[in-house]
């Protein structure tokens, strides 16, 4: 089962089986018994396997009775949630609602904190920022670009702006957020459905307009919710087609 703990490799599969509905909410997981003879297992570690999913809050545990089946979506908490969309992605239709969901979170906290700090006090050194810009234009115009980094250094930015805004709370769902995507390869690959150098161009727009001294106008305000919406569309698609999602890639052919 690869090079890690068997006890991890386990828990991992059983995690796979919980997030992609083989196992449902409110049913039983099998018993310390039954895991230990499918995995040919001694009974201590599989004990040990099953404590490792409750640890990321998929079963509860109920004297008597064993590990019940948790709803994650339901009730867990953000980081059940992470765990929940890495496993489910062997399940391209659970997979794909769920990024939908997290697509649409960052996109609110995202276009929020950009549009609020259009038009508060520019606190933010505009040389910092112009910098970070810079950084960002030299990795997209790498041969292969090194998307994660080029992810890391944007979350970067818009943390700081959430920070001058004072909106700590956006800020802590926007980091797991940035969690969830990073331990998923074709989440990370789905951002930059568009090329990396575009993701440049918005950056280098919107600096502009900070540094401007006169306010944007609705119709640019207009134009910019239009196109992140329209970017938006384009990264749900290309995950969409990247964990084959049923008819996406004959609709892609037909468009």
């Amino acid at each position: 089962m690869g090079s890690r703990t068997v006890v991890a490799d386990v828990a991992d599969e059983l995690a796979r089986r919980v997030a992609t509905g083989e196992y449902r909410p409110g049913e039983l997981m099998p018993s310390v018994r039954q895991v230990a003879d499918e995995f040919g297992m001694n009974r201590a570690t599989a004990q040990l396997t099953l404590g490792r999913l409750e640890s990321y809050g998929f079963v509860e545990a109920r004297r008597g009775k064993g590990f019940t089946i948790r709803d994650v979506r339901e009730e867990g908490g953000m980081d059940s949630y992470r765990h929940l969309f890495r496993f489910s992605i062997t399940a391209p239709a659970v997979a794909a609602e769920m990024f939908t969901d997290i697509v649409a979170v960052e996109r609110g906290i995202v276009l929020d904190a950009l549009l609020a700090y259009t038009a508060a006090e520019k606190v933010l050194d505009p040389g910092e920022l112009a910098a970070a810009v810079d950084e960002l234009e030299a990795m997209a115009r790498n041969a292969v670009p090194d998307y994660p980094r080029i992810i890391a250094t944007e979350i970067a930015l818009i943390r700081r702006v959430l920070g001058v805004l004072g909106m700590t709370m956006q800020r802590a769902v926007l980091n797991s957020i940035a969690d969830m995507v990073v331990e998923v390869p074709e989440a990370v690959t789905a951002y930059f459905a568009v090329a990396a150098d575009l993701h440049v161009l918005v950056w280098r727009a919107l600096l502009a307009v900070w540094d401007a001294e006169s306010a944007p106008s609705e119709a640019q305000l207009a134009l910019f919710e239009d196109l992140f919406a329209l970017y938006h569309e384009k990264v749900i698609a290309r995950f969409d087609e990247l964990v084959g999602v049923p008819g996406v890639e004959e609709t892609a052919a037909t468009a």
